[in-house]
């Protein structure tokens, strides 16, 4: 097994304990977290802010490197650009999130640990992945 792989191995278990740690693999809790009208449970926005804090440093750092610690390319985001596929993508997302209580990785976090709904999202999902797929190539 290569280096990339036992590190994206670490990083995804890393990530999926941390999901599970903080609730957001847990649909209730997430749709309480959405829920703004009724009985809202903040309790999600500190982790997420932790996550965005986490995410700005990381980004950061990584930016002022050319080669990441595995000797790999540094490949970032670089488009600035607010356009429709961006806000569709974005309402797309939030859809699905409200909907289901999950987004794409608690989904997969669920998935391993056997919850239907998360087979019924994943499979949903990856539906939409394949659909974007045909879109964008008559595009």
């Amino acid at each position: 097994m290569s280096r990339i792989s036992v590190s994206a191995f670490l990083a995804g278990l890393l990530f999926g304990l941390g999901l599970l740690v903080s609730g957001m693999a847990n649909p209730a809790k997430v749709l309480g977290f959405l829920d703004l009208a009724g009985h809202w449970d903040p309790s999600l926005a500190l982790v997420m802010a932790g996550a965005i804090l986490v995410g700005l440093v990381a980004f950061r750092l990584a930016g002022q490197r050319q080669r990441s610690l595995l000797a790999e390319p540094m490949r970032l985001p670089t488009s600035r650009a607010i356009d429709r596929r961006l806000v569709l993508g974005g309402i797309g997302f939030g859809v699905g999130w409200g909907l289901a209580g999950f987004c794409p990785g608690p989904a997969l976090v669920a998935l391993g640990a056997g919850e239907m709904k998360a087979v019924v999202f994943v499979a949903a999902m990856l539906a939409g992945m394949a659909l974007f797929e045909v879109l964008d190539q008559r595009t």
